[in-house]
């Protein structure tokens, strides 16, 4: 699996699997990696953040620049890693642990006010203004039990995302 370019055997396959935890099938695998070879250009073995702002779809996500901290210069082992908690199989604690980390931007295992203005900056744009984005968070959190200062860390988003239903999946197209 070094290069990109070279084929992947059954052994490949399953290891990929095995370091998804199953989530993906291996008809998935070999899809993917058939895009993952598309998207590494320069055959280098990983896909940098140049290579995924090709793809448009992600270009023109408004969490992009978050996203690509935590794809940059992926192999292709992570990069499936990476796609299998959008899968069906994924559980509500494993996409919960990807959200947390879109939001946790400097890696500190803590969300801070901030933070999290700084997620509802990129999501709203020029919908709301500063002050209107601050007073609903302000707001959010007082109901939630939290204040301006507090920090909250994944066990937080467990509780809160737990409650919901949430459906963050994508469908690997295969031949």
């Amino acid at each position: 699996m070094g290069n990109a370019s070279s084929m992947l055997t059954q052994y490949d396959i399953e290891e990929v699997q095995e370091h998804c935890h199953n989530l993906v099938s291996q008809q998935e695998i070999v899809s993917l990696y058939q895009r993952f070879c598309q998207l590494d250009r320069n055959a280098k073995g990983f896909v940098s953040a140049d290579e995924f702002l090709s793809v448009p779809e992600f270009a023109m996500n408004p969490l992009s620049q978050r996203l690509l901290k935590m794809v940059d210069g992926l192999n292709f082992k992570d990069f499936v890693a990476f796609l299998s908690t959008f899968s069906a199989k994924a559980t509500a604690e494993q996409k919960i642990g990807l959200i947390f980390k879109v939001y946790d931007a400097d890696g500190n295992g803590k969300v801070s006010f901030s933070d999290i203005l700084e997620v509802l900056e990129d999501l709203s744009g020029s919908f709301m203004t500063a002050e209107q984005r601050e007073e609903a968070l302000s707001q959010v959190l007082k109901e939630a039990g939290y204040s301006r200062a507090s920090y909250l860390m994944l066990n937080d988003f467990k509780k809160v995302f737990g409650y919901s239903s949430l459906k963050m999946e994508v469908e690997v197209p295969v031949d």
